[in-house]
């Protein structure tokens, strides 16, 4: 990841605008020069700031039972932070 990249997280219930530190990082490149955790790199941080929540596309699950007569069709969207 790099400055001023967006990414979409599962949702962590923060506001808009608010600002994050995400201390668990696992992995830093700095220009070729790569640093992985075992399981994080201590003293590492990332800052972030939330633009908002928003939900992913549309995911369809549908139950069947042959012979029984029974169908479930379910549609459900995943809550993300962006």
């Amino acid at each position: 990841m790099s400055p001023g990249e967006t990414i979409d997280v599962d949702n962590m219930n923060v506001i808009e605008g608010q600002t994050i530190d995400l201390d668990r990082v696992l992995l830093i490149n700095d220009n070729g020069k790569t640093t992985v955790g075992k399981p994080v790199i201590e003293g590492a941080k990332v800052t972030a700031t939330s633009l908002g929540l928003i939900r992913g596309e549309k995911v369809i699950v549908y139950k069947f039972k042959a012979k029984v007569r029974y169908r479930r069709k379910v549609g459900h969207h995943q809550s993300y932070t962006r």
